[in-house]
Parts: C-alpha cells; sequence; structure tokens
C-alpha cells in the first residue's frame, strides 16, 4: 500500500500563501493580504513543509528569503492558482462580461498576444477583445483620446508613465547571411524618430565613433525585420522580437551593449475598469509566463524567464545565428 500522504493533494490555500510570502518577502504582509494571522500563515507553511518533506524559506536579514525548493515550488504554485481562478470563472454565470479594447505594438503582439489572449479567454469567455497594432507612440496618443482601455507599450518615462511588466535586452541584429554590419556607413534600420529604441541605437553609434545612415524608417516592426534578413540594413531590436535567420551582433563584431528596454501596461479611461483590471493582470502573468529563445546557435531553444534573463545577462555567450524553428 503506498504512503497515503504521497496521494493526497496540496492545499490551494496554503499555496496561495506561499506565494503571497514569496511576493511580499514578509510573513506579516502576506498574512495582510490572505486574511489570516502571522501565527496562522506560519502553521500554513510549516504544513506545507511537512507535506513537501522540503525546507521552502531561510531567513536573509529581516526578509524570508525562498530556498531552492521554494524557487521550483512557487513556478508550480502561481500555475495552479491561475488554472483555479480559470476554472471557476468558466462556472461563474456572474463572470466578466462586455468589450475591451486593448492595443499592441506589433513586434509585441506576434510574441506576446497569444499567450495573452488565450489565458485571458479561458478566464473570461464572454468578454471581447478588440485588438489594434501600432508603435507605442501612436497607443499612448490613442490611450490619452480615450480609444484605448489599456496598451501594452515600451515604456518611456519622458512621453508617458506606464506600469512595467517586463524587461528585455536590447540587442544588434543582422542577417545571417550577409555582412552588411561590415559596411561603411553603416546602414541601419530603425523606427520613427521618437523610437526610444532607434534613439538608443543612434547614441551608442555615436559613442562608438561610427559612421552610419538611416535606411529604413518604419513604425512597423515586419519592415524592419524585412530589412534585416534581406540584408539591407542592421537594427536594433528587443530580445522577444528576434526571428530565424538574424545573427546577433556583440563586442566581437565591433557593436557595444545597448541598454535594456522595458515594456509597461498603460490603462486608459474606461467604463469597464473591472475587466482593463483583469485584463492588465493577465498582461502580467502571461509576460512572467513567456520565455524567448536562448541565444545559442546549433544547439536546442532553451526558453528563460525574464528574471533569468536579467540575472545572466553579461555572463552567457552571445549568439550567432537565431536558430529557425522557434
Amino acid at each position: 500500500m503506498g504512503d497515503p500522504m504521497a496521494a493526497a493533494p496540496l492545499d490551494l490555500d496554503q499555496l496561495q500563501t506561499f506565494v503571497s510570502i514569496a511576493d511580499t518577502g514578509s510573513f506579516t504582509r502576506a498574512a495582510e493580504e490572505v486574511h489570516r494571522t502571522q501565527s496562522a500563515v506560519s502553521m500554513q507553511m510549516r504544513r506545507l513543509e511537512e507535506r513537501l518533506g522540503k525546507p521552502l524559506f531561510e531567513k536573509d536579514g529581516r526578509t524570508n528569503r525562498l530556498t531552492e525548493e521554494g524557487e521550483r515550488l512557487l513556478a508550480y504554485a502561481r500555475r495552479m492558482l491561475r488554472l483555479n481562478r480559470e476554472t471557476l470563472a468558466a462556472f461563474d454565470e456572474s463572470s466578466l462580461v462586455g468589450h475591451v479594447r486593448i492595443g499592441v505594438p506589433d513586434d509585441y503582439a506576434e510574441r506576446f498576444l497569444p499567450e495573452i489572449m488565450a489565458r485571458f479567454s479561458r478566464s473570461n469567455p464572454r468578454v471581447e477583445l478588440s485588438v489594434i497594432c501600432e508603435d507605442s507612440g501612436r497607443l499612448r496618443e490613442h490611450i490619452r483620446r480615450g480609444n484605448l482601455d489599456i496598451a501594452l507599450v515600451t515604456h518611456n518615462e519622458e512621453a508617458a508613465p506606464s506600469e512595467i511588466v517586463r524587461h528585455e535586452p536590447l540587442l544588434w541584429v543582422t542577417s545571417a547571411n550577409h555582412a552588411v554590419h561590415e559596411q561603411t556607413p553603416l546602414p541601419v534600420a530603425f523606427g520613427r524618430p521618437n523610437c526610444i529604441w532607434r534613439r538608443a541605437g543612434t547614441e551608442v553609434l555615436e559613442r562608438m565613433g561610427r559612421d552610419y545612415r538611416v535606411l529604413v524608417s518604419s513604425f512597423s516592426a515586419t519592415v524592419i525585420a524585412t530589412a534585416v534578413l534581406s540584408g539591407l540594413a542592421v537594427s536594433v531590436l528587443a530580445e522577444c522580437s528576434l526571428r530565424p535567420g538574424m545573427r546577433v551582433l556583440t563586442e566581437a563584431d565591433g557593436f557595444c551593449a545597448l541598454p535594456d528596454t522595458r515594456i509597461g501596461i498603460m490603462r486608459g479611461q474606461t467604463d469597464h475598469p473591472a475587466l482593463v483590471e483583469a485584463l492588465a493582470r493577465h498582461i502580467a502573468e502571461s509576460l512572467d509566463n513567456i520565455t524567448v529563445p536562448a541565444l545559442q546557435s546549433g544547439q536546442a531553444i532553451e526558453f528563460p524567464t525574464a528574471n533569468a534573463i536579467a540575472l545572466t545577462r553579461g555572463k552567457r555567450a552571445m549568439p550567432a545565428v537565431v536558430s529557425p524553428g522557434w
């Protein structure tokens, strides 16, 4: 006969408390979030550790830091809680109903929108999503004019504040089949003059003393990618925007590192605040869950998390080619 503890399901209340502690770094603040006493929260965590047979927390000064086993559990706990919410929503006749207008740049839409829409629609099957794809500058204007309820944009504090939900490395990219990056002056394909990625690229080129000419200027990520893949120009892209057939240029190729870019959520004036907040939560959760291909030529593609990218940037080898098929 097997161990009865091995078959017993995990307690979702304990997992919710565990996630709250991980997010706040404090048993006290987590107790406030889950509306329990601190002693009750401590008891829940003791029982969860006993159930798993592993220590989940260790003291780090005045905060509680996750152990390696705690980090492993956190990913599973978030998935189980999300699935629980989706299940309840699917059978909730009073679930959210209505229409939400969302704006996303086309490069983010290609990589992020499938996960966002699938996750949100599963939890809110009676909500209609209207999606427009334009550059971040135009999306900010749509938000200002009340044409959108929510937008996913490249964060630009000078233009408008946004809630940052993801960090991405900016990378120099060229075609894997051409040597356009060796030309002088360097032909580049950038976004419109107000594009923050364009500004980052030109500032680095000027610091390097590298002559360049803007060959293509467009708000369309597809146009920029086409210019790169056809061997016409070098560009600057976020890691999430890499495509098969692109090669990332590094200092070994004579290209200095670029700053990270930040992706943020903007909310507009809306008659459906509950819908917008639900969608914003799903966007943040989806972007936390989405990974990008590991940048290693000729090897199986891995998908590190956004946090892992931030932690390992500068330590891992830069790519030679983005392999096809991801």
